[in-house]
């Protein structure tokens, strides 16, 4: 029921990770993956769960959720879907001013602290994909309720590039705007560091770095990942952490690498870094690379050709980095030599910045490449068998063609099994559904493109 009257990629998102765990006398208790989704659902789906549920098990429907947490722990929370959610009133700023703090350093608070964040890395400009809708959700979600909130810290996570820091500067400059007394600060991992030697080097220096930092409210530290073998510079992070989240302040990071597959860092710290949300930025899917073209011309005042955009949004298959720097490229080239953006120049332009192998990755390379991934044949792939892991392949290498390859949907299903065009777009749709919610098959799509990049 739920399935019908919501967007596919919000059900994929919120409703597929889902497991209902048991039906006793009309109370129906579902596991959640974390605490941060069972807030989404009350906080956006409470209307429609509640709905369905009594459509379904009567008025004395009720609703409890068992919510996944460290060591497979579970927690039940109580909700009442019998009740409509009313749009919930944002909670009314702290002024921190006027509370007692121990650590306070006296006229601290009248100091503009500049909070270091770029003006132009606001949610507007960030560009939602599969590739980033829990984060973008989670980030939304913390600039509403800073602090006070079951998923802080917030820890960001994913390769150079994939938009972790745009997203965590969005975050502080929307709670900025709605809560302006308080004090958000930006800072990476290597200022951080910077600010610690320094601060060591100078008697008492030490005092005022830490009662510095413990006063700040939203606090933004990029890529944690290079605190690695700095003992004492986690050490320092270690204490401002503990403070600023008993404290109810809040905190998010970011970082190359998953908590679980950082090296060099301390278990305690790397516990901590555990406690909230963990969210990983992936590489964007064609769509999302043409929306991010799309997006990026249009805030530049360049009309680019749609069959540009689509040879771009084929070619470039990188970060988001790597994507705006080839359309940047692209219209400097033309505005230098005072000629319109086409296909041709397009072509120069990618050629002499995108790593291309001598082999221009095909249909056949792709299907070649799934086949020996999960050890079937080519004639296997294109047969009409049900067997489903002969159909994931086959989704697979229909979502690898769309990706890597500029051949037409109806072109890659033809020579795929002789598939129409319909089939390879749900195709398509499923294994974004499934990267999304099934880890294994996650692995599986990023192990195929790897093989298939190098």
């Amino acid at each position: 029921m739920i399935k019908d009257v919501i967007p596919q990629q919000a059900f994929s998102t919120w409703f597929s990770p889902l497991k209902a765990i048991s039906l006793e006398d009309n109370t129906l208790t579902l596991e959640v993956p974390s605490e941060f989704v069972r807030e989404y659902l009350e906080e956006h789906y409470i209307g429609f769960i509640g709905k369905a549920l009594r459509k379904q098990l009567g008025d004395g429907a009720k609703l409890m959720y068992n919510v996944r947490i460290a060591q497979d722990a579970r927690v039940n929370i109580p909700s009442e879907p019998q009740r409509e959610l009313k749009n919930k009133s944002l909670p009314v700023p702290r002024n921190n001013a006027d509370q007692f703090n121990p650590y306070a350093i006296p006229g601290l608070r009248q100091l503009n602290i500049d909070p270091q964040l770029s003006p132009k890395n606001t949610f507007a400009n960030f560009v939602e994909g599969e590739c980033n809708r829990l984060g973008l959700a989670a980030g939304k979600s913390i600039a509403n309720k800073p602090g006070n909130n079951s998923f802080n810290p917030l820890f960001i996570y994913g390769g150079p590039g994939m938009g972790k820091t745009h997203l965590a500067q969005a975050i502080g400059i929307e709670i900025k705007e709605k809560y302006p007394d308080k004090v958000v600060l930006y800072v990476s991992a290597n200022t951080f560091m910077t600010q610690f030697i320094d601060a060591v080097s100078v008697k008492n220096k030490y005092a005022d770095f830490l009662q510095f930092y413990q006063m700040i409210d939203v606090l933004i530290l990029d890529d944690v990942h290079e605190f690695a073998e700095k003992e004492g510079t986690q050490n320092a992070f270690f204490h401002i952490f503990n403070h600023l989240q008993q404290s109810g302040k809040q905190l998010i990071l970011t970082s190359d690498k998953a908590p679980v597959d950082l090296v060099g860092l301390e278990k305690r710290l790397l516990s901590r870094f555990k406690w909230g949300l963990s969210v990983e930025l992936t590489q964007p899917s064609y769509e999302t690379r043409l929306r991010i073209l799309e997006s990026k011309s249009r805030k530049d005042g360049i009309d680019l050709p749609k069959e540009v955009l689509q040879f771009l949004a084929s070619k470039v298959v990188g970060s988001v980095r790597e994507i705006e720097g080839t359309l940047i490229s692209l219209i400097a080239h033309a505005t230098l030599i005072n000629t319109t953006i086409d296909m041709d120049l397009a072509q120069t332009v990618t050629d002499k910045i995108v790593k291309v192998s001598s082999n221009e990755i095909s249909v056949d390379t792709i299907q070649d490449t799934v086949c020996e991934y999960f050890n079937i044949t080519r004639d296997a792939l294109a047969s009409k068998t049900r067997k489903r892991e002969i159909v994931q392949a086959r989704q697979i290498a229909m979502y690898m063609c769309r990706n890597f390859t500029k051949i037409s949907l109806a072109a890659i299903g033809q020579q795929i099994g002789g598939k129409d065009h319909a089939t390879v777009v749900h195709s398509c749709n499923i294994v974004q559904d499934l990267i999304a919610t099934n880890k294994t098959f996650k692995q599986y799509v990023a192990d195929i493109e790897n093989r298939l990049k190098f």
